[in-house]
Order: structure tokens, then sequence, then C-alpha cells
């Protein structure tokens, strides 16, 4: 276990007019020495589990600031969430399946192929109220493959997992790359980052699961993305950019590193906003809560 203190380091200004971002807040860093982190997910505690995905390990972020490794290996998972029972749904990349982890570590297969043939390589996940998921399957070449690099399905798609999660059903057609997903939690809208087009659209959600209404949305992409109980939409890359339900932009968060690959809220108020970045996780105190 790594023993990191919430405020290990202050890396930022101050946001004083934010309307987000709590008065003098600061990135702080919570932990580093990790090779890529991604997919954060909190639990009803505000812990917020996260993987180190080139390490093939989901780690654990504890609200009393302590760092530990939760699973190991973990099939190289990637985007996470929790559904309602408390099982961590992961995209597990290392063999292109979907996987429902209980909270003994239990690991059920949800996704292993469509029409014969593996996905791409699910990246990131929103499970809407009823149970039913949607999961974003974009074609990023991995190292640790035994398959063909090559595309395994007709393009690189959103799918929804119908609530008994028996149907796989391909929404979308025509995303270069979709990567981030979120849908707002009455149920009604579902955004979708195309990081390969570099813009964010907004679907209506339909009771079947297919997807109506498409608009843009803002014109930037995201690896990951989140909400907050105002209905802002942070999306992650250089940075956390903010945008308010209308699409407009009302803040930008510095990151000291490269790339953030996705954002979540966490800690004991659920007002934490917690920062995957590469190799190292941030935090940052925000004044508004997640609605996750």
């Amino acid at each position: 276990m790594f023993h990191v203190l919430l405020g290990l380091a202050i890396l930022s200004a101050t946001h004083l007019d934010s309307p987000v971002i709590a008065s003098g807040a600061t990135v702080q860093k919570l932990g580093g020495g990790f090779a890529f982190t991604e997919g954060p997910a909190n639990d009803a505690l505000g812990n917020v589990y996260f993987t180190d995905q080139p390490n093939d390990r989901i780690m654990k972020w504890n609200i009393d600031g302590t760092v530990e490794e939760w699973l190991k290996p973990s099939g190289r998972s990637n985007g996470m969430a929790f559904d309602k029972k408390g099982n961590l749904i992961t995209c597990a990349d290392g063999q292109n399946e979907l996987w429902s982890i209980s909270p003994k570590k239990k690991i059920t297969v949800l996704v292993k192929e469509r029409n014969g043939k593996l996905l791409n390589g699910p990246n990131d996940l929103w499970i809407r109220p009823d149970g039913g998921m949607y999961i974003t399957d974009p074609l990023y070449a991995r190292p640790y493959w035994k398959r063909s690099p090559e595309m395994q399905q007709s393009g690189q798609h959103v799918y929804f997992l119908s609530p008994d999660r028996k149907t796989l059903t391909q929404v979308t057609s025509d995303l270069k790359t979709p990567n981030g997903i979120i849908g707002t939690p009455e149920g009604r809208f579902l955004y979708v980052a195309d990081l390969g087009a570099n813009v964010t659209f907004r679907y209506r959600i339909q009771k079947d699961g297919s997807l109506a209404s498409k608009q843009l949305f803002c014109k930037l992409g995201s690896d990951g993305m989140t909400l907050d109980a105002n209905g802002n939409l942070y999306l992650s890359g250089k940075g956390v950019t903010v945008f308010d339900r209308t699409g407009n932009q009302i803040e930008h968060i510095d990151v000291p590193e490269a790339w953030v690959g996705h954002v979540a809220f966490g800690g004991k108020d659920h007002q934490l906003l917690f920062i995957t970045a590469s190799q190292g996780i941030y935090g940052l105190q925000m004044k508004v809560r997640g609605v996750y």
C-alpha cells in the first residue's frame, strides 16, 4: 500500500471566481509512479477505483488519502463504473471483453464477442438507471494483444447491452473514434466523445437503447468524462475542460501532465474531482457535487 496524504502537493493557481471550483482550491497530487491511469469509478463511500492499465491492475484511492492495489491481473481494465449491486463493471481490454467484478473480486464475463468476432477494444462505459449499458469500442492496437491488431468489427461504434445483459446492439455507425461516454442521471441524454474527430455529441436515449436526435454539443473530444449535479460536463485530455449544459465552456483546469485520461467525483462529500493523468492521480475540491 502506498500511503499518500491528501494535499501531497499544490500544483496550480487558485480559482477564486470559478462557477465550479471551490474558492481557493488548488489541484493536488494524490499519488504517482503509475504507467498510465484511467477509468476512475467511485463507490458508495467515496473511495475511487482506477486502473493502471499497462501494469494490468486496478488501484483504489481511499478517502483517508491512502492508495492500494486492489486487483492484479485485471484483464487490462480501462473504463469502469459501479452498478447498483456494487459490482465493478470494467472494459477488460486484454481480451476485448466486458467484465463484472463482484466486491469479493469474482469475475463474470458479460460480453465476449459480437457476431462471432471480438470487439475492437472496449474503452469506456456508462450504466443507465435500468441497468442497460452503453460501451464505446474504438480501435487502439495494444502490444499485449495476441489477436490481430486489425479492425474486428465493421467500424468503431457504440454498443448497448440490454438490462438483462443478453443482447448487444450497435447504436452508432458514423463516429470516427468513440471514446469517452456518460449519460444524465435520469437516463434521458447520452454524451459521446468522438476523439478522432475532436468533437462531442449529445443524443436522446430511447427506451429500447437506440439513440436519436444527434446534436453537436461542443467542438472538443474527450478520453473520459463526467457530470456534476448542475449538469456541467467535464471532458479530459489536455487538462480538464468544463462545459455547461448548453455547450458553453465555463472552466479549464490545468494538470501538470501531458494527458488526462479520465475524471470522476469522489471523496466523503462527493465534491472532490478525481483526475487520472498518466503517471499520477490528482484531486481538486469543487463547489459542486458529482452525480455519480
